[in-house]
């Protein structure tokens, strides 16, 4: 599958260029990654929502161990998926519709093993201390937040399906 041309799709590609890089400034601003950052926006601008190693490397202008290694990222950060081409040993790479969603809720895990190790800390430094009352607090705002992505993914997913189908 190859992915559509500005021919094809009327598009500048120095618009794009600017798009993609532009939104990954942003990302890295918020604190991700430089080459992560800039695969995931090319790979967000596509319209297949996949490309394959050469492809991102030709339109980012970056080595395949460049590449490779944001990759790697991304999928450990649940913000893309690699997939085989059939009959090929070439991988494609995907940004999925509901990225951003999957990136979040995988924070969850996280979260569970924060309020975990906080709650030992409470029990370790005695709640009536003053820091075992800050890491109490610090607790229960992590528990406060976990309930509040789950109740904010599910409506969510009730908007996603009333706007999107």
């Amino acid at each position: 599958m190859t992915e559509p041309t500005e021919e094809t799709t009327g598009r500048d590609p120095e618009a794009v260029s600017r798009f993609v890089e532009g939104f990954a400034a942003q990302l890295v601003e918020a604190g991700m990654q430089r080459m992560p950052a800039r695969i995931f926006a090319a790979l967000l601008a596509s319209d297949a929502g996949t490309l394959t190693s050469a492809e991102l490397g030709e339109q980012l202008k970056v080595s395949p161990a460049a590449v490779s290694g944001g990759v790697r990222y991304l999928a450990q950060q649940h913000m893309v998926a690699r997939e085989r081409e059939p009959g090929s040993r070439r991988e494609r790479y995907r940004v999925h519709s509901d990225q951003w969603y999957e990136a979040l809720t995988s924070r969850e895990a996280v979260l569970k093993r924060w309020e975990a190790a906080l709650g030992e800390g409470v029990t370790s430094l005695g709640a009536d201390t003053p820091a075992g009352r800050r890491m109490s607090e610090t607790l229960a705002f992590f528990e406060f937040i976990d309930g509040e992505i789950a109740a904010m993914m599910e409506r969510w997913r009730v908007h996603r399906e009333e706007r999107f189908g």
